[in-house]
């Protein structure tokens, strides 16, 4: 599940909350929390990855061009905006790695390792690919996992992660996702608080 404006250049569904006036939802409609208990492996890692998910797009929600491409404090080049950009990478990875697909990488090159950071600029179609293209990374990455049944799947490309580029389960790279946008959430936090305030959730 995923929330954009509608011209899709990135998330809009959030405002301000009205119980708590630095945060984006009153907690009862919060769309991260559901009533859907998850009762097996599978269930729990797709659920906490849909959490990160969403959060990442709550932490953008509401922001222009500019300031989703501010950066953090030098030398750091972090931004929202360039999260977006990472993540969609690593969404593109688990295509790559697991499903062993012919998948470029979308920002970074042998000349530009940092690409995916470094080309975040303040311009509208910039952040409208950037949104787009983290969008069908997550519908990659959705459809090759309901496509497989055993979370114990090896992974059918060559893995960048450990000697030799070790074998990985699916139920790895989903945790390693998970890691992931745990992570970079964390970062986002504190680049939007630092934008306009608002903060935490």
């Amino acid at each position: 599940m995923t929330i954009s404006d509608a011209d899709g250049a990135g998330p809009a569904r959030w405002t301000k909350s009205t119980v708590y006036g630095d945060m984006w939802v009153d907690p009862d409609d919060d769309p991260r929390e559901t009533d859907v208990e998850s009762v097996d492996e599978r269930g729990v890692l797709l659920d906490y990855l849909r959490h990160y998910r969403l959060t990442l797009e709550m932490k953008c929600a509401g922001l222009d061009a500019g300031q989703l491409a501010q950066r953090s404090v030098p030398p750091s080049t972090m931004s929202l905006l360039g999260l977006v950009r990472h993540l969609a990478e690593g969404e593109r990875h688990v295509r790559r790695v697991m499903a062993g697909e012919d998948a470029p990488r979308l920002y970074r090159t042998e000349e530009d390792r940092d690409g995916d950071w470094n080309g975040a600029v303040a311009d509208p179609a910039v952040v409208a690919d950037a949104w787009r293209q983290w969008r069908a990374e997550v519908e990659a990455t959705d459809r090759f996992v309901a496509g497989v049944a055993d979370l114990g799947t090896k992974n059918a490309g060559v893995s960048d992660l450990g000697p030799d580029g070790g074998d990985l389960q699916l139920r790895d790279i989903l945790v390693a996702q998970i890691a992931e946008y745990a992570r970079h959430c964390g970062h986002a936090d504190l680049l939007r608080e630092r934008i306009d305030g608002r903060v935490g959730q």
